[in-house]
């Protein structure tokens, strides 16, 4: 038997089970790959909203990272939310010193509800030290706007500018998410390899918008489904794009949940719950 990729997840928790660590883990799942975790950090938050963080100590982030890696083989790391600037360091420094082969960092900062996941100090060392060292960032557009000092994109030109020049402090690749553009039909996402020899190496991935409120884990659903399926492609655009048609069809069922009473969550096993 062919064993299947194993994922890893560095994120927090979510009570709730819709985002962080148990989305990652039911989306590596349901993409064919063997979950692992270790956690940043316990959020106090549900449906409706996040009303506590509690960090896990930087020092027990790296241990909890090199008993890992000593022993579990791992194919693919997705980076979720790191909390503040030591835990983003002790993060950085691990992944130098065990160097897996694909590395998806998602920048969580902001939450649905509105609330602050990332220390306004821990943005530089994000921009400076984990960047450089993944193979594709997923911000959406607050987020790219963020970790550029600007404001959000307003249209496409904006968004594929501020793509370029996220890889300019040293991203190899970046999936800049438009789902924040609600007033289009599509949702279309913008791909931007500054490996691709081919010409502007601009993609744009475009999927029907899913008229639901229950979208609570989308971001972290999505890379987490890129790690779990890239061991599984030959490249970086048919990852992005089947693991994009995985979140449209778990969007798409999110309604059938019912779960909680503010922004549910996306249907992970969609494909395999009657």
């Amino acid at each position: 038997m062919t064993s299947p990729p194993i994922a890893l997840s560095i994120a927090a928790s979510d009570p709730s089970g819709g985002a962080g660590i148990q989305a990652d883990l039911k989306a590596f799942s349901a993409n064919g790959a063997y979950g692992t975790a270790v956690l940043t950090a316990l959020t106090a938050q549900n449906t409706q909203g996040v009303s506590g963080i509690h960090t896990v100590p930087p020092a027990f982030v790296t241990e909890q990272l090199d008993t890992l890696f000593a022993d579990v083989p791992v194919d693919a790391v997705k980076i979720g939310m790191l909390a503040d600037a030591a835990i983003a360091e002790a993060v950085a420094e691990a992944l130098e010193r065990h160097r897996p082969r694909y590395v998806v960092l998602d920048p969580v900062m902001v939450s649905t509800s509105g609330h602050r996941l990332l220390e306004a100090d821990a943005v530089t060392v994000l921009r400076d030290r984990l960047l450089p060292l993944a193979d594709l960032i997923t911000p959406n557009l607050p987020e790219a706007g963020d970790l550029l000092g600007t404001a959000a994109a307003r249209n496409r030109a904006e968004a594929i500018e501020q793509a370029h020049s996220l890889l300019k402090t040293g991203a190899r690749r970046v999936l800049l998410k438009g789902g924040h553009h609600t007033h289009d039909a599509e949702s279309v996402d913008i791909l931007v390899d500054a490996t691709d020899a081919s010409g502007s190496g601009v993609t744009e991935l475009s999927a029907p918008r899913v008229n639901t409120r229950n979208t609570h884990g989308t971001g972290c659903t999505l890379s987490a489904a890129i790690a779990a399926l890239r061991p599984q492609h030959d490249d970086w655009h048919t990852t992005v794009s089947a693991a994009k048609a995985y979140l449209t069809g778990a969007l798409r069922a999110a309604d059938t949940l019912h779960i909680g009473r503010g922004h549910g969550p996306v249907h992970h096993f969609y494909q395999y719950w009657s």
